[in-house]
């Protein structure tokens, strides 16, 4: 068993990979990341969705996706109609257990979409907090995401900031 800092270190990798991979919007390696039912040393063609290992995910807003084909197709969904994302990594935290580890994190996310007009290079960008959990396991090749939780983290607007003050 590999010492506890190592394990840390090696999912803060596992983790910061991850995202990186996001931002290039590099489908292999987001791929590559996510947990396989032969990571766990179970017989794909003979996997039953019940098993242990199945993935799943839940970005904001939208349902819980399980299953590996679920999952993966969501983020090539978004990464077809993002042309821009980076995130900023603050308050990671990573805790590991034998071959699970949880990272959490807030996700301070910078995204553009199209351009409005022909000849712009990108559309308005926004700015997005959210809060997010990964869950890895550790496998022959290292450790592989399992689970992946983000919610919206909901900001007060400056009009009900104000309902408080009295006038």
């Amino acid at each position: 068993m590999n010492a506890p800092h190592i394990d840390v270190e090696q999912v803060e990798a596992a983790n910061t990979a991850f995202y990186e991979a996001l931002e290039r919007g590099d489908f292999e390696k987001v791929s590559e990341l996510w947990l396989t039912p032969s990571d766990l040393g179970i017989d794909e063609t003979y996997h039953d969705p019940a098993d242990a290992g199945v993935v799943s995910c839940v970005h904001p807003g939208w349902p819980v996706l399980t299953g590996r084909g679920e999952v993966l197709r969501s983020y090539a969904l978004i990464m077809a109609n993002t042309d821009y994302i980076q995130f900023f990594l603050t308050d990671v935290h990573v805790s590991v257990t034998g071959d699970t580890a949880l990272v959490t994190c807030t996700e301070n996310i910078l995204s553009g979409g199209p351009a409005p007009d022909e000849g712009e290079e990108l559309g308005p960008l926004v700015g997005q907090l959210v809060v997010a959990t990964n869950a890895f396991r550790r496998t022959p090749s290292g450790w592989k995401l399992w689970s992946h939780h983000a919610s919206p983290v909901l900001a007060e607007s400056d009009e009900e900031e104000g309902e408080d003050t009295p006038s």
